[in-house]
């Protein structure tokens, strides 16, 4: 059986520079559950790539609703 692909990691700093905003702000988000889905992988944080793109997914279609 083939062994299913896995999603891309990206840390704090690759999505920082993805979505323009500074590491702090993924920090606060999180620190405030606002952001994308993340988790420790021992003591670094990781993203999926397919979270990422479901928040942001998310947030446009929560900014839509509210036009």
């Amino acid at each position: 059986m083939p062994m299913k692909q896995l999603d891309e990691l990206l840390s704090p700093q690759d999505l920082a520079d993805y979505l323009d905003v500074p590491v702090s702000t993924l920090y606060d988000w999180r620190w405030r559950g606002e952001g994308p889905k993340g988790f420790r992988a021992g003591k670094h944080i990781r993203y999926r790539r397919s979270d990422v793109e479901e928040w942001i997914q998310r947030q446009l279609d929560s900014h839509l609703s509210h036009r």
